[in-house]
């Protein structure tokens, strides 16, 4: 049965055209499932499971009360386009998902730290020297104070930096269809950052002289985002800030900063490469989250 699950990632991967990380979100979402029937001695073949046998499975994800409802949501969906391939593929007749409703997930307001936060978890790096010091000073500024995502932030080049007298700029590359790269201005700070790094550490990491990747880790390859996550979470708890921080911790709040300072939800929109402004819209809310509990 599990070869069915690996030709449904393989048809992903190659003729979906699917990311390697939303590919393996499938696969560990669909693998959880697997393990789960496995525990079903009745159920030899993918045509023996029933749509009850699905809806327990997910009632069992709600209870259990690991997981939240966006994560719930994405595990059903990966389901249900696994049994509709299941259902192209002759492998079954009837797929057991097709009256299948996807739960509703709650929509959750983005957490943002405080600026006093943000400052403390900036400045952490300059407690060290070194290179990976130089990298890490150089990264947390760019993060925060470009508001990019992290997959872009990893996947930067060099040749994406234009670091001139009259103002310097990164481009972000798109890696959607028809969406347009964006350009967003460096502030001093991260350009301050950005050049020690860039004379120092990085000339100091770099293993093959012909490497374009801007951030660098330890063996001279391109830093990850599980490489990333793990510099956050150092730095975080270094300094000792309580609230629970990710990755997209910083660009949440550079935004909620952002608007709170009196940037335009449009211009807010602009740096952030939002497609909807309704996405962006959500941090005016943040903001007055903020202003309703700094009142009470």
């Amino acid at each position: 049965m599990k070869d069915r699950i690996q030709a449904f990632l393989k048809f992903l991967e190659t003729d979906k055209g699917y990311a390697q990380n939303t590919v393996a979100a499938y696969k560990n979402d669909l693998n959880q499932f697997y393990q789960h029937i496995e525990q079903t001695p009745e159920i030899h073949r993918w045509k023996d499971i029933k749509k009850t046998f699905i809806t327990t499975y997910i009632t069992n994800l709600k209870d259990s009360g690991d997981y939240a409802s966006s994560t719930v949501a994405r595990k059903v969906a990966a389901i249900k386009s696994f049994f509709h391939f299941l259902v192209a593929e002759d492998t079954i007749e009837e797929d057991p998902t097709y009256t299948l409703d996807s739960p509703k997930v709650k929509k959750r307001l983005p957490k943002a730290i405080s600026p006093a936060e943000i400052e403390r978890l900036l400045q952490a790096p300059a407690t060290d020297s070194g290179p990976k010091a130089d990298r890490d000073q150089a990264l947390l500024e760019m993060l925060y104070t470009s508001g990019m995502r992290v997959t872009e932030l990893v996947s930067l080049n060099t040749s994406d930096l234009s670091l001139e007298d009259d103002g310097s700029t990164v481009t972000v590359r798109s890696k959607k269809n028809n969406a347009k790269d964006r350009v967003i201005p460096l502030t001093a700070e991260a350009l301050k950052g950005l050049k020690q790094y860039l004379e120092n550490g990085r000339e100091q990491m770099l293993i093959d002289p012909h490497a374009e990747a801007l951030f660098l880790n330890n063996r001279g390859q391109r830093l990850t985002r599980q490489g990333l996550w793990l510099i956050i979470k150092h730095y975080v708890e270094t300094v000792g800030i309580s609230t629970q921080v990710t990755p997209h911790t910083l660009r949440h709040s550079f935004a909620a900063h952002k608007l709170s300072q009196g940037k335009s939800l449009q211009d807010i929109q602009k740096l952030l490469g939002h497609a909807n402004i309704s996405t962006t819209q959500v941090y005016a809310h943040l903001t007055d989250e903020s202003k309703k509990k700094k009142s009470k």
